[in-house]
């Protein structure tokens, strides 16, 4: 399933293993920050509020305005853009060029090469893929209004996730328009469009077209 929704992993390939579910390699971000060999950062940016450095790696070009929260462990490859006042915590893997937007908030999630979060987007316990646009107020709920376990669509059948937090798995290339509500457990196919102000639910097929 990973295979036909991401098609560059790098540099987080080791999180993702064909025979595994596709929302797997969440379960898998602690250890991925346990085993880094790298230093994390020494400087703090100016403006920006980093809870424990210790816990953040930051490569080469990276842009982090003042304002930018980062609570727990995050890793930004290069050239990652943090707008002001956006947040991550509890765990955040970022792959290069990526931009998260003003006042946008990145909870337990991976997000791969080139992805735009726009701003006040919330993305939680979500998978976002190569070259995904967030229109502005997108938001991937991760937790169901009676908190009970969080099912998928696979193959026309009901998987339970054996989590009880778990927003969206978006494939490469995916647009969402802005303001849209992607559903816990919703997993979206490659090069999907939808318009301004849906709801998206279930699993939805390689190069839909969804309309409000």
């Amino acid at each position: 399933m990973c295979e036909s929704l991401f098609t560059n992993l790098s540099p987080f390939a080791s999180l993702f293993e064909e025979q595994l579910p596709p929302w797997s390699p969440l379960m898998k971000i602690k250890n991925y920050f346990s085993q880094l060999e790298i230093a994390p950062i020494d400087k703090i940016p100016t403006g920006v509020s980093i809870n424990s450095p210790a816990q953040v790696w930051m490569g080469p070009n990276c842009v982090i305005e003042p304002g930018v929260v980062i609570d727990g462990a995050a890793f930004l490859e290069a050239g990652v853009t943090l707008k002001s006042c956006s947040y991550l915590r509890e765990g955040v893997l970022v792959a290069a060029g990526c931009t998260i937007g003003h006042g946008a908030e990145v909870k337990h999630s991976i997000v791969l090469n080139k992805a735009k979060i726009a701003h006040f987007c919330y993305v939680g316990d979500s998978i976002v893929g190569q070259n995904v646009q967030l229109a502005a107020g997108v938001k991937c709920a991760n937790l169901r209004l009676d908190e009970y376990e969080v099912c998928c669509q696979l193959n026309g059948k009901k998987i339970p996730t054996g989590r009880r937090k778990l927003g969206a798995i978006i494939g490469d290339g995916v647009k969402i328009g802005c303001n849209c509500v992607i559903s816990p457990g919703t997993l979206i196919g490659k090069n999907v469009i939808t318009h301004p102000l849906c709801h998206i639910k279930g699993t939805i097929a390689v190069g839909s077209i969804i309309k409000a």
